[in-house]
């Protein structure tokens, strides 16, 4: 299924063409965000559950006492998400959910790292800001009557450039470069946020008459979210955490 072709349908048509009852097509869209926001909500729990079990079960000791473990699980990441988004299409609603729950205990893991770095207060404090942040965002995605998908085009170019930024100051050891990678990271999953909202409301829409598709749509979504609410945290962290 090409999900971008439906971002921007004449008319409120869908289907086979037919106008589509716009009380009916709301309440559809709703329940199917609903269906979003609660498996990345749940989503979010296995994570924290992953990292703090990784954290008091000694398994972080044996994770990080080298570059090689890490360096697998972050591949093991970035692979299944990869894998996820272009075969979810091809997939159960089950098989694509387990694979998306898999992906957050992988993740879990590895942020078990913030907890040794950072304080605990100021990681739940920082959780809370963006939680808020989050909320305020996808909110104004949902609700709003702009299109955003040109601002989504940037902001994706803006995403490559700042994992290049990344890479670079590895290098660099610079915490001035840092700051400023950390403000234009918050500044960039902001905008993401609401994007990937809109993006998704328009994928809804788009199924209305493929209830096939509900559950898959209904992982693709939650899985950007999570995505979106993970990386604006971190970023968060790194300006506002209080190291130990």
């Amino acid at each position: 299924m090409d999900y971008n072709q439906y971002n921007n349908q004449p008319n409120g048509q869908y289907g086979y063409g037919q106008p589509a009852p716009q009380v009916a097509l709301a309440d559809y869209v709703s329940q199917i965000m609903k269906r979003v926001y609660l498996r990345m909500a749940l989503a979010l729990v296995v994570t924290a559950f992953a990292a703090y079990f990784t954290l008091v079960s000694g398994l972080y000791n044996y994770i990080f006492q080298s570059p090689t473990p890490m360096f697998v699980l972050m591949i093991a990441e970035v692979g299944l998400v990869i894998f996820l988004s272009a075969r979810i299409d091809k997939m159960s609603d089950t098989t694509s959910t387990i694979l998306f729950f898999l992906y957050s205990i992988l993740n879990g893991v590895t942020l078990s790292l913030l907890f040794v770095v950072y304080t605990m207060s100021s990681i739940a404090q920082t959780f809370f800001i963006t939680a808020g942040v989050f909320g305020a965002m996808t909110i104004y995605g949902y609700t709003t009557s702009r299109d955003l998908t040109k601002i989504g085009t940037y902001l994706v170019m803006a995403l490559i450039g700042l994992i290049v930024c990344v890479v670079v100051n590895i290098f660099l050891k610079s915490s001035t470069f840092d700051f400023i990678i950390s403000l234009a990271g918050v500044a960039i999953f902001v905008g993401l946020t609401a994007w990937d909202t809109q993006k998704i409301k328009g994928w809804a829409a788009a199924t209305v008459d493929q209830p096939e598709m509900v559950g898959r749509l209904a992982t693709m979504g939650a899985l950007s979210l999570y995505l979106d609410f993970v990386n604006l945290f971190i970023y968060l962290l790194r300006i506002f955490g209080r190291r130990n």
